[in-house]
């Protein structure tokens, strides 16, 4: 088999989107499946709309999610440049050729021309295609006009008559109208080649074996294929994998919530949650399982686990997986991500780091993303102010919620080890002298810990606050009840 050779070629004119992350792995996994090269290349010929901040927004979000690239703007180069900005000169080459060989045309038609061809196919209620007046232009004459100091487009000769069949790995052949095309433009005004020229040009001459992307480019590919064609070049294989849907089965937007990489690593996800939700966004091993690390996802992934049909976006399931992740991970990793905010910085100033480390090892199955840290912890590092309001008719309004909390006080003050086995104990001694169930003591004690009616093991909560805070607050629980 000849070395595999994919890229993932986005456009820097905004973050990176979900579905261009999903679209580098499959490539990644892909090239790594078969010790292949995973190539990232930019595609910033829009000039206008692309940025360098998009380029290393991009970078960096590949990089948070650990896919590395073998060839790249920053690596290797033996093909490249990797940014299209840089390889004016290769597509200048490629154009010259397809003039010479008249496979191609200068079009010096005006906007306003255009404009009236429009206009009279939809009075003739057809679809617009271009009329090719500048078809027969010979070439001599195009260059004269250049001299002249007029800057044309260059169309390429396209067929009005026949099929284009696209091979496609995942769908299948798929049969395109020549009638459809028209001449269409392969290079601007300004000297800049179109999209579908430049993506042939840079496939081409990257010995891309695979071009594995988005379904939304498979109505583009007749026209690169014509390209190929017209360049003598052997075209990769092709693969398109289906769309994103939002729930309501509508193009994934905004309005439903995060969309790109960098939104979710600001919202608390894992890069690993992420992968593993994104690999299984069109794409089923055919195994009855939802969780995976990218070291499983290579031996299994292939193209014929990528289904046809639209992938629907759920944020439930993917906050359900980082939440998965989060558990299983260690402390230390949890409180080096979170450090950058605000409050977790407060708390790392106010506490010992051995401390934070003990109360996220106890809170971290509860936690499913890692803005969720601060809150989940602010009771082990701020006193309590106030008590959830259900709480406090559920377990404060009783009639012997003052004589609970006492007990418990006493319990605190008199406990030999502050250890929650041995409070556990206690406690629950207590509830049988008092002839109430233990539950009676632990509801109205959690609230006067924490302010809330739901947290870990009350009596795990207890040992890491210890006893001169459990009795602090205890006591000021008592003073609120008895206000």
């Amino acid at each position: 088999m000849e070395e595999v050779r994919v890229r993932f070629a986005p456009s820097p004119t905004g973050s990176l989107h979900i579905g261009g992350a999903r679209t580098a792995l499959f490539n990644w996994l892909f090239a790594r499946k078969y010790k292949g090269i995973f190539v990232l290349r930019l595609e910033d010929t829009d000039i206008l709309r692309s940025t360098e901040e998009s380029s290393q927004g991009i970078l960096e979000g590949l990089q948070w999610l650990g896919l590395d690239w073998d060839e790249g703007p920053d690596k290797g180069d033996v093909y490249g440049p990797y940014r299209q900005s840089e390889r004016l000169p290769i597509y200048s080459k490629y154009l010259d050729q397809l003039i010479a060989n008249g496979q191609a045309y200068y079009c010096f038609c005006s906007n306003e021309e255009l404009q009236q061809e429009k206009e009279a196919a939809r009075n003739q209620k057809r679809d617009y295609k271009y009329s090719g007046c500048c078809r027969e232009l010979s070439l001599q004459e195009a260059e004269a006009r250049i001299k002249q100091g007029l800057h044309p487009v260059i169309r390429i000769k396209a067929p009005d008559k026949g099929i284009t069949m696209v091979h496609d790995l995942i769908r299948g052949d798929v049969e395109f109208s020549n009638a459809l095309l028209d001449d269409f433009i392969i290079a601007k005004s300004d000297g800049w080649p179109t999209y579908n020229f430049a993506v042939v040009v840079d496939d081409a001459s990257m010995k891309i074996t695979h071009v594995i992307r988005a379904e939304e480019h498979l109505s583009n590919t007749p026209k690169q294929l014509l390209i190929y064609e017209a360049l003598g070049l052997e075209p990769p294989k092709f693969a398109h994998a289906s769309m994103i849907l939002a729930p309501d089965r509508s193009k994934l937007s905004k309005r439903h919530g995060a969309t790109s990489v960098q939104e979710f690593r600001d919202e608390g996800y894992l890069p690993e949650a992420l992968l593993n939700y994104l690999a299984l966004l069109g794409w089923s091993s055919g195994e009855d399982r939802d969780l995976w690390t990218l070291d499983e996802l290579i031996p299994e992934f292939s193209l014929d686990g990528i289904s046809r049909s639209p992938a629907v976006y759920d944020i439930e399931k993917l906050t359900w997986m980082n939440g998965h992740y989060i558990s299983n991970s260690n402390a230390e990793r949890f409180l080096n991500l979170s450090s950058n905010q605000s409050h977790m910085q407060k708390y790392l100033s106010d506490y010992p780091r051995e401390y934070l480390l003990q109360v996220l090892d106890l809170v971290g199955n509860r936690i499913k993303t890692l803005n969720e840290i601060p809150g989940a912890i602010q009771y082990f590092c701020e006193d309590v102010d106030s008590y959830d309001a259900k709480g406090v008719t559920k377990h404060f309004k009783k009639t012997n919620a003052v004589i609970i909390l006492n007990s418990v006080i006493d319990i605190v003050e008199k406990a030999p080890q502050f250890e929650a086995s041995i409070i556990e104990d206690l406690l629950r001694r207590q509830a049988e002298i008092m002839q109430l169930k233990a539950a009676e003591l632990i509801h109205p004690t959690r609230l006067a810990l924490s302010g809330r009616t739901n947290t870990p093991g009350l009596f795990e909560v207890m040992e890491i606050l210890g006893r001169e805070k459990c009795l602090q607050r205890l006591k000021k629980a008592v003073t609120y009840i008895e206000s």
